[in-house]
């Protein structure tokens, strides 16, 4: 009865006068991140803008760069390229640590000071990837466009109007990341960026549905398939994401305790584990291989105003090919489901092999029941890292092509496959995000009352 009746710990959060300072910064500062995102860029044609985007909600990479903006990239705002050059730029660094020996050598022999090297080298790369994206991102619109969205080239009269858009829109990315920072360090520990990336995706919610609504002919329909697909990604990815393989383990000084004090009688104790999550990658592969399949995109987008006929037809079929719409489009979805799921396999890898937990569990002494210590136990870890991965990967996939998928079963919803995307892949970050970030503000909340659950399992 004495459980029934305590009181809600949800009210911690007001009462509590640390995390409400907390809570009001974050949320201050998203505020602030959403009036920045609808400050336009300078030299946008907002007429062709606007026609541009009535014939693209195909669910292509424009999309998939829309929903990790937030939504700045429907109205090509100063913040249009949100933190993702951050993101790639990290991407690119954690790939380069077991690449090259001295990056491996220096995060091994001080883990610390190598998480602060590479944290500093993530912004100095951010800031050419912000430039190269801006670029890419402006020959893209223009070469798929059928008019100019923004005058850009470096001849005798643009350089000047594109130099500043350029720098404007880089500037733009560094200060979102900066935003992010600034949670981080006095708002919700460690979770800027996601909440920057969080705010973007439920704010386009209302107006995914009034897009739905407006569609007189197939609006349930639609509405219908669209709540599915939220509950069923939601279910799918907490399953996933909870999911985990626990491999038993066994301290050597516990053991020598227990058996001193045992003196020949049984003693019941808990089962120590270690947990193998199934998705240790998270989002991560699905942009590392949409940034990977649009690069020959960006490539081509500088050729298809070729004067060599052939050049500017071959650049025309790649970038259509990359960008491709429409459920005829087999090709682009079965390499970006196959990149998917490889890149799923290869970041865990990478990732995995960073954690050493052979030689970690062997320096605290730990081991696995018949297994011998060091490189033999992180084979062994290995090998059932790779067989869980699996589901995840799958899951990756499936979330990946799901604007396709809906086109291939109800081909009406093609005009609007762009928002299945953001029901897909964006609830794949939420649910994500809403995860870590109770059980952060749980943690602080425990340091100052016991017994605290915010959420029951």
């Amino acid at each position: 009865m004495a459980e029934k009746n305590k009181p809600s710990a949800w009210r911690f959060l007001w009462t509590s006068e640390d995390i409400r300072r907390k809570l009001l910064i974050t949320l201050g500062i998203l505020l602030i991140f959403r009036i920045a995102a609808n400050v336009p860029a300078p030299g946008v044609d907002r007429a062709a803008l606007e026609a541009f985007l009535q014939q693209s909600r195909s669910g292509n990479f424009l999309d998939f760069l829309n929903l990790l903006s937030g939504g700045t990239i429907s109205n090509f705002s100063l913040l249009s390229m949100g933190v993702y050059p951050y993101i790639t730029a990290q991407i690119i660094l954690q790939l380069l640590v077991p690449i090259i020996p001295a990056l491996q050598k220096r995060m091994e022999d001080n883990p610390r000071e190598g998480r602060q090297w590479m944290e500093k080298w993530t912004y100095y790369l951010a800031v050419p990837m912000a430039m190269l994206s801006a670029i890419g991102q402006i020959n893209i619109f223009n070469s798929i466009a059928s008019q100019t969205i923004i005058p850009f080239g470096f001849t005798p009269d643009l350089w000047l109007s594109s130099l500043t858009t350029l720098l404007v829109m880089t500037a733009g990315t560094m200060f979102a990341i900066w935003l992010g920072e600034l949670i981080s360090e006095y708002g919700i520990r460690g979770q800027g960026l996601s909440l920057i990336i969080f705010a973007g995706i439920v704010s386009q919610i209302p107006q995914n549905i009034q897009v739905i609504l407006l569609d007189e002919t197939n609006r349930w329909i639609l509405l219908g398939i669209m709540i599915f697909v939220i509950v069923a990604t939601v279910v799918a990815v907490v399953y996933v994401q909870q999911g985990r393989r626990n491999v038993p383990i066994m301290f050597a000084q516990k053991a020598q305790v227990f058996q001193a004090i045992q003196r020949g009688r049984t003693i019941k104790t808990p089962q120590p584990f270690l947990p193998l999550l199934v998705n240790l990658s998270g989002m991560i592969p699905l942009i590392f291989a949409s940034a990977i399949l649009q690069f020959p995109a960006i490539v081509a987008s500088y050729f298809v105003t070729s004067e060599t006929q052939w050049v500017a037809n071959f650049s025309t079929s790649v970038v259509n090919f990359f960008n491709a719409s429409g459920a005829n489009s087999w090709g682009y979805w079965s390499l970006y489901f196959l990149m998917v799921v490889s890149f799923t396999y290869f970041y865990t890898t990478v990732i995995f092999d960073q954690q050493n937990y052979g030689d970690n569990l062997k320096r605290q002494r730990i081991q696995i029941p018949g297994v011998p210590e060091g490189a033999p136990t992180q084979k062994y870890l290995s090998r059932i890292q790779s067989r869980i991965t699996l589901p995840g990967a799958l899951l990756l996939g499936i979330v990946a092509i799901m604007p396709f998928l809906i086109q291939v079963v109800y081909p009406p919803a093609s005009n609007n496959a762009g928002l299945f995307l953001v029901s897909s892949s964006g609830l794949l970050i939420v649910v994500g995000v809403v995860r870590d970030t109770v059980a952060n503000i749980e943690s602080e909340l425990k340091n100052r009352y016991e017994d605290i659950k915010l959420l029951t399992s």
